[in-house]
């Protein structure tokens, strides 16, 4: 199929930064690109060729537009499944396929299914709402700490709190989810998979991320990851192992623990582009965001490896501010040499909102953490 400057259509369900950055290579190869988002503000209006503005989890709402596209893959994982299913069955090319998203969706589900294909993980009990954790503690079928995760639409933080004593489970939703051991790591990483629908894959360099205490988002995603050479390949075994079980077509990204004796154990996936490869887009000889496309229209795969080491910086809305944004002492980091900021589009800030990354790169990963760290520091989003 001719997918350059031809009538074939590209959907993609979720209008927000990581489909604005996919646009950047959809404009770039010419693909007419429609996209379908929940807010009339969405980052990818405006550079989308067809933008339809509907609800993700309308089953009506999915499938009508997933008719009139060609191939349809997503940004987002909270979109009516159903209609993923349905579209496939009609003959509509769904990537990755609404098998995989059903299993990813919720995170007792996707578990189970580590515990299934003998994937590492960690212990965890399954409850089908909140309140039955206090039963459970007091009988002693499960113990303190532990980490509870909302089973689904959780992201950035939001849907998971480590419970450190009985008192803080007051205040959570009731609704389905997990308690999952608490686990004592020295370092959280990421390996970034691609696959297409022929089966070929590649992985990206394994990065290490360190998040915000408490925001629980990633703050720093380092790459390559500062660990041993034994353990990255490690890491790499774990995800391939993880890409394979899934059998999916696109980016998946692995997150996964270093726990202090150096076993290696996943988190969670995303089966998409992912905060933890954004620094390819100026360190990687491919970006995750073209890898993607190339993926999911069984195009050959571009090169995974790093042209030099990045380090990317979240760009959050301070604490404090919420309203239209203002990005406080921009021209500073842009000063600093081998930066390169991303706004994302969000014309409203809010504490914690993910409105941008800065990119650093550098010779020396070490170089590139200390810049990164002045760039944190410089930088603030903030509200009018």
């Amino acid at each position: 199929m001719n997918y350059f400057s031809s009538d074939f259509k590209l959907g993609i369900l979720g209008g927000g930064q990581l489909g604005k950055m996919m646009l950047n290579d959809t404009r770039k190869f010419d693909i007419y690109t429609c996209v379908l988002d929940n807010s009339n503000e969405a980052p990818c209006k405006l550079s989308s060729n067809a933008f339809t503005l509907g609800d993700l989890m309308d089953y009506d709402t999915v499938y009508n537009f997933g008719k009139q596209v060609d191939v349809l893959t997503f940004e987002i994982e909270n979109v009516n499944v159903d209609a993923l299913e349905a579209l496939e069955n009609d003959g509509i090319k769904v990537y990755p396929a609404s098998k995989t998203l059903r299993t990813i969706q919720n995170k007792a589900t996707q578990k189970a299914f580590y515990i299934e294909n003998n994937l590492p993980t960690a212990p965890f009990t399954r409850f089908n709402e909140t309140t039955a954790i206090t039963k459970a503690i007091n009988t002693g079928s499960i113990s303190l700490p532990f980490v509870w995760k909302s089973a689904q639409f959780g992201y950035d933080g939001t849907g998971v709190k480590i419970v450190k004593t009985i008192h803080d489970l007051e205040g959570l939703p009731n609704v389905e989810c997990i308690a999952e051991n608490l686990v004592p790591f020295k370092n959280e990483l990421s390996v970034i998979v691609v696959r297409t629908p022929s089966g070929h894959m590649k992985t990206y360099p394994v990065v290490e991320m360190e998040f915000h205490p408490e925001a629980n988002q990633v703050e720093y995603v380092i790459c390559p990851a500062r660990i041993d050479d034994a353990v990255a390949k490690k890491a790499t075994e774990v995800a391939l192992k993880a890409s394979k079980a899934f059998n999916h077509v696109g980016l998946l990204a692995v997150e996964m623990f270093q726990t202090q004796d150096d076993t290696i154990i996943i988190n969670e996936v995303a089966p998409r582009p992912h905060n933890s490869g954004h620094q390819t887009i100026e360190a990687s000889y491919t970006s995750q965001f073209e890898q993607h496309i190339r993926a999911v229209l069984d195009l050959p795969l571009g090169r995974t490896d790093n042209k030099v080491s990045g380090v990317m910086v979240n760009l959050v809305g301070a604490e404090g501010h919420s309203g239209p944004v203002v990005y406080k002492n921009i021209e500073t980091i842009m000063s600093m040499e081998g930066v390169t900021p991303h706004i994302y589009g969000k014309k409203e800030t809010r504490p914690f909102r993910k409105m941008g990354h800065v990119t650093i790169v550098d010779k020396d990963i070490n170089n590139a953490r200390k810049t990164a760290e002045a760039v944190k520091k410089a930088i603030k989003v903030i509200s009018e």
